[in-house]
């Protein structure tokens, strides 16, 4: 007898219809899985043996086989699991064949019958909204994951009996509704910006590096608090929308890193992956291609604390993302795409040792050294990055005062207020913020006065700026202008602007 399930499989980002078709014939008994499965896939047929037997079912001793429609899409992890169980069930005449025709499954079986939690349900619960299923039934873990998604009845489900008998009508499963989304604690010990000491010059560039979204670098001594900027800076971008939050929650979802009790990620991503990492751990990749850090710090900050640390094929694989906001990985088996539109913040010193312009420790590195160490970062790269702000050692006049400084909310309110006029300014279009302005945007949007236009060539004669360079300018420019609610860009926002330039005023 021939039974069919309906089914999802997750590819990358994208989840799509699977049929899970179960045939039972006669012959020698074995158990067959074909459709482009992987290992995981295969071996499934020894999980769900074990299950149905200590489930109370009996197992079929007859030929069985598998069939994972379409045969073209690569099948990945154990969420079909479920699925093969209920269709030889189903094979055998223990559940009606029309019912499942209304049902979409998925879930991990364990050798005792219960339902295990699986990766990537958000996206399986989108592909299902609008195809006119019944439901969806879920590993309870992943309910309230799924429940996100309008349009699409979730129902939880523990164990194969209970799924058994919610088919076949014995039971009745109460529906998940979509929980209110809630606060999640920090997970990257940030702090407020009023815990700084000094660095007005520095908590400046963060701000406007937050209005327009912008790519950032600190150059510091060691101690001068590079890294405890670059946390707090998650503390003064605006909220996620919930389109944002769902995008970043797929990602997660993806990648299996979801935080038990808060299936929709409330605040934006922080991500500071250690020097050590490998290009396919920063960009996304590996023998099954999964999101790099990138990709899971999509929507918020992507911090890399000791830049020139850095394995220089690393940092190179970052060009195309922050220019594209997406990074496709492309294997023999399929081409893969993952969002990656983050601000990018990195801390490096301005030298081996650390302290050169120390105005107390001098400096023991040769020019060579220097230079050798500033040569670590290609042009290409620093181009890139909008704001390059030196970050000096505080004074201790100012680190033992007793005032606190200003408070994250409140640059967060100067923030918004910004990016409001941004959203407003670019409505119907995909530019998010002043830093995606492409070139056809900036001469609209980017116009600057006859004293700021004067300002900005002579800097670029002088600096030797690149196309690049001189339109990131632009745009900061831009920025600085919305944080003072000016529709027009004055001499004195280019010339802040271009203040933010430092390693392009030194002679590498």
């Amino acid at each position: 007898m021939l039974a069919k399930v309906h089914s999802v499989a997750v590819n990358g980002m994208e989840a799509h219809p699977v049929e899970v078709e179960v045939d039972l014939a006669m012959g020698l008994p074995m158990f067959t899985v074909v459709g482009l499965p992987d290992a995981t896939v295969r071996e499934s047929r020894d999980r769900v043996r074990s299950a149905l037997h200590n489930s109370g079912f009996g197992f079929p001793q007859r030929k069985i086989t598998v069939n994972l429609a379409p045969a073209n899409l690569r099948k990945e992890g154990a969420g079909f699991d479920l699925p093969m169980a209920v269709g030889i069930l189903a094979a055998e005449g223990l559940i009606p064949p029309e019912v499942l025709r209304e049902f979409v499954m998925v879930g991990e079986v364990s050798l005792e019958g219960g339902i295990k939690p699986v990766h990537g349900v958000l996206s399986m619960a989108l592909a299902c909204r609008g195809r006119g299923f019944k439901g969806l039934l879920v590993p309870a873990e992943n309910a309230e994951e799924a429940a996100i998604v309008e349009d699409v009845a979730v129902y939880p489900v523990a164990t194969i009996p209970q799924v058994v008998e919610y088919l076949t009508g014995a039971q009745v499963l109460a529906r998940k509704e979509r929980a209110p989304a809630q606060a999640c604690p920090d997970s990257n010990g940030a702090g407020d910006f009023s815990d700084v000491r000094g660095q007005q010059h520095a908590k400046r560039a963060l701000e406007v590096a937050a209005a327009g979204g912008h790519n950032l670098l600190l150059v510091g001594p060691p101690g001068s608090g590079k890294t405890m900027l670059a946390q707090r800076l998650p503390g003064i971008l605006p909220p996620m929308t919930f389109d944002e939050a769902l995008e970043c929650t797929r990602i997660h979802s993806v990648a299996g890193m979801l935080r038990p009790g808060h299936p929709l990620l409330p605040t934006r991503p922080f991500r500071a992956p250690h020097h050590t990492i490998s290009d396919a751990g920063l960009v996304g990749g590996g023998t099954v291609p999964r999101p790099g850090e990138i990709s899971l710090a999509h929507n918020g900050v992507l911090f890399l604390d000791e830049l020139p640390e850095y394995r220089r094929n690393v940092l190179e694989s970052l060009r195309q993302p922050l220019e594209d906001g997406t990074i496709c990985i492309t294997r023999v088996s399929a081409a893969l795409t993952y969002p990656a539109r983050v601000m990018l913040v990195a801390a490096m010193n301005p030298c081996p040792c650390g302290y050169l312009g120390d105005r107390i420790k001098p400096c023991c590195c040769s020019a060579i050294q220097i230079q050798r160490y500033r040569t670590r970062i290609s042009g290409p790269l620093l181009d890139r990055l909008d704001l390059h702000v030196e970050v000096p050692a505080v004074p201790f006049r100012e680190l033992s005062e007793d005032g606190r400084g200003e408070e994250s909310a409140t640059i967060r309110e100067r923030v918004i207020a910004a990016r409001v006029r941004q959203v407003e300014r670019y409505k119907g279009t995909k530019t998010p913020s002043n830093a995606h302005l492409r070139p056809s945007q900036i001469k609209k949007h980017c116009r600057i006065d006859g004293p700021g236009r004067t300002l900005i060539e002579q800097a670029v004669a002088r600096l030797g700026l690149s196309a690049r360079a001189y339109m990131r300018i632009l745009k900061v420019a831009r920025t600085i202008a919305d944080l003072e609610q000016k529709d027009s860009i004055a001499a004195e926002h280019v010339a802040e602007a271009i203040q933010y330039r430092s390693l392009d005023r030194r002679v590498l």
